[in-house]
């Protein structure tokens, strides 16, 4: 087996495995607040998010092509450079489960690969335009999560006022049940699609013959990577991390049914009109915030602002953490004859 061919197998396993520690570290995403809440029993919350983040990841590629076309040149793409961005998100993604911070997979990856296409092929190999779509998103969709989670609950909070809190409970512990569904599908569809990209990416580094590109000129992913993504997705959530669901569920802010409903419904909704315009976004950055604008409606204070204050600066530094640790991966590989 030569060489390259070898590399190709080792990024496409190492890309699954980036794939389920995904859905592993982003669990939370879908079933935090619906757990806190005592809506549903945590198994089958996790089963029930397991599954639509699976079926979620059937619905397009848009997000995969932007990830594979519009961040680095593909003529200067290798499997090295490939392998080194996928070892570094998953570092990263691994080193903030361990410490119960909720951290952005997309911002992991999309920071190691523009690390490792400069340590590999200098700055002019980056796409500045579409890594400035996509960094612009990733810094808006937050702010979209925590207003629109913050209007929604404000206007929910007026139409129930007269309402007794039991009935509230009872109403929204029924549309919670929708809202993280409709989470859990959103998240699959959105962050399934990051790690189609990336091994689509390294098949055209391998053969360029390999991926056709359709008629809107996106890159068409072979259904056998959205179908490997789409399994390893749903058993990576499956799998469940427990210590960011309690992070996300119990330590930002004490909710109640109807708080989680109206961040699941806010951050599904800032997901879902991502994924449709082709755009990777942190569905973990697009639900804490959310749940912190469900919050602040109650009273600013509480909301463990403390607490947001790490996940902050978890946010803010990983991006340059995982450049920099790509590009320490692609010349570790590179030294050693990769």
């Amino acid at each position: 087996m030569d060489t390259s061919l070898t590399l190709l197998i080792l990024v496409v396993v190492a890309g699954l495995a980036f794939d389920f520690i995904n859905g592993f570290h982003d669990t939370a995403n879908a079933i935090a607040t619906v757990v806190s809440t005592g809506v549903m029993r945590p198994r089958t919350a996790i089963i029930m998010a397991a599954m639509l983040n699976c079926i979620g990841a059937f619905f397009g590629t848009a997000v995969a092509s932007t990830l594979g076309k519009d961040t680095v040149d593909s003529a200067v793409i290798t499997q090295t450079m490939v392998l080194s961005a996928i070892i570094s998100a998953i570092l990263w993604n691994l080193f903030t489960w361990y410490f119960g911070i909720p951290s952005s997979s997309s911002h992991a990856i999309i920071g190691a690969l523009i690390g490792v296409a400069w340590a590999a092929a200098g700055r002019d190999s980056i796409k500045s335009e579409g890594v400035e779509k996509m960094v612009r998103a990733l810094v808006m969709s937050p702010l979209y999560g925590f207003f629109g989670a913050f209007v929604l609950m404000v206007l929910l909070t007026w139409v129930v006022r007269r309402a007794s809190a039991t009935k509230v409970n009872f109403i929204f512990r029924k549309l919670q049940l929708l809202s993280s569904g409709l989470m859990a599908f959103s998240h699959g569809g959105n962050d399934a699609q990051k790690t189609m990209g990336i091994i689509t990416m390294a098949l055209i580094a391998y053969n360029k013959n390999w991926v056709s590109l359709t008629p809107d000129g996106k890159l068409s992913v072979p259904q056998w990577v959205v179908l490997s993504c789409a399994l390893a997705m749903g058993l990576g959530t499956a799998a469940g991390g427990w210590k960011i669901i309690h992070t996300m569920g119990s330590k930002i802010f004490k909710l109640r049914p109807i708080h989680g409903c109206c961040a699941e419904t806010a951050a599904a909704l800032v997901i879902t009109v991502a994924t449709h315009n082709g755009t990777p976004v942190s569905t973990t950055h697009c639900i804490t915030s959310a749940i912190m604008g469900a919050g602040a409606t109650t009273r600013l204070s509480a909301v463990s602002w403390g607490v947001t204050k790490r996940i902050a600066w978890a946010w803010v530094l990983t991006i340059p953490m995982c450049a920099f640790v790509g590009a320490v991966c692609f010349y570790i590989f590179r030294a050693i004859g990769l």
